[in-house]
């Protein structure tokens, strides 16, 4: 492999690296004025709008899933920007949780939850990047986990709505913490799966632009949604200690 091969590859992964910081940056930016500036937060966490913002980033994930079967740079990069301000908005319930003391949450303990998945993040995807074995099988079981802990999430959040005699379960309880476990487990097993999918994606493109546009747009779009899967079960536990 050349240089200029090498070097091609690193610029690639790098333009993946840096949209993924700038979504995590504008996020969280997003999610501390929304949970921190009282006016915002009484608009946007109170019904009807609080179930708008806690729903719109699924929204956006399955619509985009049947809308975009052949995305266009520009189309991508909206998506993407799209799911950070949305879920940078629904993320600024810990914030608020954290100013009204709730659930154990503080600002500290979302500093550590940050610190703890950028190292877990990083370590993780160096794993992908370097590794030689084919990460393929485990990446399709990974996805295959990740559906189905979110549908069983979905059930316990819609059953309790349709049979009051089955109860919410809360932020930090011990079903949440299971849940919230699936997610990061499938999640951290496809920033590896994924870092190497993104490697053999671009060789596949051929200095394709276009196609490259594309895929740093939803590489940075995958691991920003792994990201806050991990950042979330961190939350849970540090919360709970």
């Amino acid at each position: 492999m050349d240089a200029s091969v090498n070097e091609g590859l690193r610029s690639f992964m790098l333009g993946v690296y840096n949209k993924l910081a700038l979504g995590i940056a504008l996020s969280g930016i997003i999610a501390y004025v929304a949970g921190s500036v009282a006016p915002i937060s009484m608009a946007i966490y109170t019904p009807p709008l609080t179930y708008i913002v806690m729903f719109a980033p699924v929204a956006l994930i399955f619509g985009s899933m049947f809308l975009m079967k052949n995305p266009s740079p520009t189309g991508s990069a909206i998506l993407y920007w799209a799911i950070v301000v949305a879920l940078g908005l629904s993320m600024g319930v810990y914030f608020l949780m954290a100013n009204l003391g709730l659930g154990g949450m503080s600002h500290f303990v979302i500093t550590k939850a940050f610190l703890a998945t950028a190292a877990t993040f990083a370590g993780l995807s160096l794993f992908g990047y370097t590794t030689k074995r084919d990460l393929g099988p485990i990446g399709t079981f990974a996805i295959m986990g990740l559906w189905a802990t979110f549908i069983i999430g979905l059930l316990f959040f819609i059953l309790p709505m349709i049979f009051p005699s089955i109860p919410f379960f809360e932020f930090g309880s011990p079903m949440q913490l299971i849940i919230s476990g699936g997610f990061a487990l499938f999640s951290a097993i496809l920033v590896a799966w994924n870092t190497q999918s993104l490697k053999e994606t671009y060789f596949q493109l051929g200095g394709d632009q276009r196609g490259m546009a594309v895929a740093t747009n939803i590489g940075a779009l995958n691991f920003f949604i792994y990201f806050v899967n991990i950042f979330q079960f961190f939350l849970s536990l540090l919360s709970s200690d």
